[in-house]
């Protein structure tokens, strides 16, 4: 993830307008782009971007629908660093923004959604696309999905609300906030000469560190020999440090489905995959008796992570380190609960440790450590078929192809479906800097398609790869339109098999009813060619091999590779199925 103190501009913005005044303090906080779709309400603020970009400040980048735009905001995010922004007119504009923004709030991505509201005179009189509170509530809908939202219903409430609003986005747990404004309010003239307060020091991250419980924690881990650490998806800040702990306490250590972008896969300390889609080398540590302690670092124990350990474990041997105490709510089991900067306590961590001169090796277990076709040190289900020439493509080989071939620095975004186990458990990574990007929480089809593009406007120069299903892909694949018109070299991998093929396997796994999964069959790589990019059918192993990579990465337009998959593959997706089938059993036995 980038540096989001990096510098941007530091000439003031001139402020006319309240919708100026809204753009200076995204200029101070280093945003460079504001994306969204015009309207009507919402075109003060469009005029203010107008003449912001003539004067080096934000920009507008025009997606083709608002919650695309709210996925390229959440990207803009994942590599920068920086608050995401996304706009939208009232109405309509507004409502299409919502799965976008609840994806950012489970994902705990900082966004500032800014909606326009019809004129204050108007409210309630019926006007076109009145959302106000007498039409179609927009704030009551935001609220369940934002931390802080609200409407501007006097222009000296926008100051102090827009500060209110940014430092709830920024400070932990971050998450979307919204504002709400009429769009009179937003072409209102600002008349003081500048604005009343910085932002620097009221938007960056504060630390509270419980420090009675951190000095527990060292003289856990001091007493203790044979210690496993689990890595969630919240460790952006101590990737490093947590890497560096694992290899001092010779520890072997696993993560969670979104957890996996901040560790080395090729670490040979590393067992891969615990929870969905997971391996059985990480099953298999999580079982051994010998586990005398089991650090969990930034993680939300869920469904899809290590929310599936037993019992006894979760009581017993598990200790939780997180910045934000809310995580702890989904363990009050645990042998200790840690709050603080992750960074900071893995550092006091390794200073204490490093005072002792023996070398940590596990009592009573030898580990073996064997590595996989695909240069890591995971168990692999059908191994053999990573490296098939088989003919259609196995979805295997393809997670085969994108481990060994593409350049260390690629951003890989991964789509929900079976995209995201095709992924999870065969696409092996050596980046440990969050580049593999995965939106888990709430699981919006499509997510992809607008992040990759919202992170490919921020890092032109990085590769940046989407893996998308047909079915989702359909549901978004206009918005490669903005790829095109942004010249991004962004390529866009679709898995063609005419199917939802979550569902499809999903009913055939629980022995359901085969329905609703069929999808009449598309020529993407004809669809990408109608909007201007480059667009080819990939159906054997040696096409694949074939591409010109660094070409299609230093192209000025996108790229689509329709892969024709071979459609009888079944993801390793049984633990989600089997979790579906205890949820019906359930709720069987309670009626």
């Amino acid at each position: 993830m980038g540096d989001s103190n990096t510098q941007v501009n530091d000439k003031q913005l001139i402020i006319s307008d309240y919708a100026d005044l809204i753009l200076e303090y995204l200029r101070q906080l280093n945003v460079e782009y504001i994306f969204g779709v015009p309207g009507g309400a919402i075109e003060p603020l469009f005029n203010a971007l107008a003449r912001s970009a003539r004067n080096g400040g934000p920009k507008i980048i025009i997606a083709r629908h608002e919650c695309a735009a709210a996925f390229m905001a959440d990207g803009y995010y994942r590599e920068t660093g920086r608050l995401g922004v996304v706009c939208s007119t009232t109405g309509p504009g507004a409502t299409n923004l919502i799965t976008g923004v609840a994806s950012a709030s489970v994902d705990k991505s900082p966004m500032l959604v800014i909606t326009a509201q019809t004129a204050l005179p108007k409210f309630g009189k019926h006007a076109l696309q009145d959302s106000s509170e007498t039409a179609i509530d927009t704030v009551s809908i935001f609220r369940s999905c934002t931390k802080f939202n609200t409407l501007i219903s006097h222009e000296q409430q926008l100051e102090s609300k827009l500060i209110s609003a940014l430092m709830n986005a920024m400070q932990a747990p971050k998450a979307p906030v919204h504002l709400s404004i009429p769009s009179d309010i937003l072409r209102l003239p600002y008349k003081q000469e500048s604005p009343n307060i910085h932002l620097n020091y009221l938007t960056s991250q504060t630390s509270f560190e419980d420090i009675f419980a951190v000095e527990q924690l060292i003289n856990q881990v001091l007493s203790a020999d044979n210690i496993v650490l689990f890595v969630g998806h919240n460790c952006e800040h101590a990737y490093e440090q947590i890497e560096m702990l694992a290899e001092v306490l010779n520890a072997p250590f696993a993560s969670g489905p979104m957890g996996k972008r901040w560790v080395n896969e090729k670490h040979p300390l590393y067992r891969g995959v615990y929870g969905y889609a997971g391996h059985q080398s990480a099953k298999d540590l999580f079982k051994n008796p010998n586990i005398q302690l089991i650090l969990v670092f930034g993680a939300s124990i869920t469904e899809t992570g290590i929310g599936g350990l037993p019992q006894d474990i979760l009581n017993e041997k598990l200790i939780h380190i997180d910045t934000s105490a809310e995580s702890f709510s989904r363990t009050p089991m645990a042998k200790l609960h840690v709050c603080g900067n992750l960074a900071g306590i893995t550092n006091r961590l390794l200073n204490k440790i490093s005072q002792y001169s023996w070398k940590r090796t596990w009592q009573g277990v030898e580990f073996e450590c064997h590595k996989n076709a695909l240069g890591g040190f995971t168990s692999l289900l059908e191994e053999e078929k990573t490296l098939s020439n088989d003919t259609p493509i196995k979805p295997q080989r393809l997670m085969g192809f994108l481990s060994t071939k593409m350049p260390d620095s690629t951003r890989f975004f991964i789509d929900a479906g079976n995209a995201w186990a095709w992924a999870t458990h065969y696409l092996i990574t050596p980046s440990n800097t969050g580049t593999y990007r995965v939106a888990m929480g709430f699981g919006s089809m499509a997510w992809s398609i607008g992040a990759v593009i919202g992170s490919a406007i921020a890092q032109k120069n990085a590769p940046h790869v989407c893996i998308v299903g047909d079915g989702a892909y359909q549901m978004s694949s206009h918005e490669i339109g903005v790829a095109v018109q942004y010249k991004l070299p962004v390529l866009f991998i679709v898995l063609n098999d005419a199917a939802y093929g979550m569902v499809k396997f999903g009913q055939k796994m629980s022995q359901a009813e085969s329905i609703g999964w069929d999808l009449n069959f598309v020529n993407f790589s004809e669809l990408a060619k109608a909007q201007g990019a480059n667009g080819y059918i990939i159906e054997s192993p040696t096409q694949l091999n074939e591409l010109d990579l660094p070409k299609l990465f230093s192209d000025t337009k996108p790229t689509l590779l329709d892969i024709r998959i071979d459609k009888d593959e079944i993801p390793p997706m049984m633990d989600r199925v089997k979790s579906l089938n205890q949820d019906t059993v359930f709720l069987t036995s309670s009626q």
